[in-house]
């Protein structure tokens, strides 16, 4: 029997067509360079940021920017203006990505549903609702998502054997890990990497991300509690039903290795990891508030990730599957280097073409006239509209936020809320486009089609969506900030 590998995968599939399209941008971007003038604002310092003085924008000269240099462009983002945020992110995606691979080999993740389960399991919807927070704390505050999907078939089991279905399993699962996700509390690979982009203090205005988060998981607890009550009442009425009874006797009843869950050095295993998770929370948060020391949140916490996750599979017995599980997560996750180089090299295109402020100028004149609210839904509906195109969170902040912070900054709208909703708009659609691997490598574990997963997660959608636009609208009225 081949033996799994552990970690993140990114399909063959998935990888190249994101390649496609970032290459075609690039593409977009160079031949723009040609038919554009170029154009200049004028910058000014304020507060040791630089800021578009947007009464200033005059055509200039078009720069010597020859063809060739479109194709250097992902080698040259390193030594670019930014270059090393990009280092940075890069190479926070690796470590984690290493971690957790070294994590699901160990099986803590899974030992530690298997307690969660131990405590709740005689009540069984205080149990949904505990398990619900724990996928969606996984996203909010780790950024884990794809690392979710080995839980699924576990959580999809447990559903069957409490008399749920299998779209309960997902929503407890996936679906709340993509909810906590896209509140983004202490999301390094969507706020993380927005906010370092866009010059604000990493993770800045946390406080209010966590009334968002708090507000969505009692959205979608209450959703989840009162579709299973229904379930559970008149199984029939689950829109899987006929796809269900077959599923069933596949799964049986839900357990783990009892060996592995009987193992005193999970427990060890667990606390340990636990510790360093409560560290990273306690070391974003710290150094949210010292400006000077934000450059060192990402790193540390990387560093942090990899401490907490190899020291605690080590501690579980691992072994030697460590060092290949460490390989398995770098090969897992390295495909995601070159988009993330390509994605970036967008903006150095347009930017060494000299039509950067060119096409900051037209947008803003489009804009003209919209009220800080409408611009942030625009900006919302804008990222919603390139989810279906670039799904990754980190690729798409390295595309769209170099652009995206200017224009906000000249049609007024607070760079705090233009972040947000950018992190909305990417986070929320990622399990309903079908464009998104995630999605599709999640379902095709599950007997769910598409169609009818599509028709259930949109009664869910719509209140979230509301409460995201309120949100937004509280942000405009309060001047959420710092700036």
């Amino acid at each position: 029997m081949t033996e799994s590998k552990s970690g993140i995968r990114i399909s063959v599939k998935a990888f190249i067509q994101a390649m496609a399209i970032i290459f075609f941008l690039m593409l977009v971007a160079g031949l723009l360079t040609r038919l554009i003038p170029a154009g200049q604002y004028a910058r000014t310092e304020v507060d040791g940021r630089q800021v578009i003085d947007a009464e200033s924008f005059a055509l200039t000269e078009r720069p010597e920017y020859p063809v060739w240099r479109w194709f250097t462009a992902p080698f040259e983002v390193f030594t670019a203006e930014g270059g090393m945020t990009i280092i940075g992110v890069i190479l926070f995606i690796v470590l984690v990505g290493i971690a957790f691979a070294v994590m699901d080999r160990s099986g803590i993740l899974h030992y530690v549903i298997y307690k969660i389960v131990q405590k709740f399991g005689a009540k069984k919807y205080i149990l949904l609702v505990v398990l619900t927070f724990f996928f969606m704390a996984l996203g909010g505050f780790f950024g884990i998502l794809e690392e979710a999907v080995p839980l699924v078939p576990i959580i999809i089991a447990l559903a069957y054997t409490l008399g749920w279905d299998s779209l309960t399993g997902l929503g407890i699962s996936i679906l709340a890990t993509n909810v906590g996700f896209s509140t983004a509390v202490f999301n390094f690979f969507t706020i993380g990497t927005a906010h370092r982009l866009a010059g604000l203090p990493l993770f800045s205005g946390w406080q209010l991300r966590i009334v968002l988060f708090v507000l969505v998981f009692i959205l979608l607890a209450t959703f989840l509690v009162r579709y299973a009550k229904k379930v559970d009442r008149r199984p029939e009425a689950s829109p899987v039903y006929e796809e269900d009874r077959k599923e069933r006797g596949k799964f049986g009843s839900f357990h783990l290795d009892a060996e592995t869950t009987a193992d005193p050095r999970m427990k060890r295993a667990a606390i340990f990891l636990g510790i360093f998770f409560a560290l990273i929370l306690v070391a974003v948060m710290t150094l949210s508030w010292i400006p000077s020391l934000n450059d060192l949140a990402m790193p540390l916490s990387g560093l942090l990730f990899v401490i907490g996750g190899v020291g605690a599979a080590l501690i579980a017995g691992v072994g030697q599957g460590a060092w290949k599980a460490t390989w398995d997560g770098f090969v897992g996750i390295a495909p995601a280097i070159p988009l993330l180089m390509m994605a970036a090299s967008v903006k150095h295109i347009i930017a060494s073409g000299g039509i950067l402020d060119t096409l900051l100028h037209w947008a803003s004149t489009a804009f003209a006239g919209a009220d800080p609210f409408t611009s942030s839904l625009i900006i919302y509906g804008l990222t919603l509209v390139l989810e279906l195109f670039v799904t990754s969170g980190s690729a798409k902040a390295l595309l769209v936020i170099p652009i995206l912070m200017p224009l906000a900054d000249l049609v007024e709208v607070n760079r705090q809320i233009a972040v947000s909703a950018y992190c909305f708009g990417d986070g929320f659609s990622n399990l309903v486009y079908p464009t998104n691997a995630l999605l599709l490598i999640t379902l095709s574990l599950t007997v769910v089609p598409y169609h009818k997963w599509l028709k259930w997660v949109l009664r869910l959608w719509p209140w979230v969506i509301l409460a995201t636009i309120a949100f937004l609208a509280v942000a405009v009225a309060i001047n959420y900030g710092p700036f």
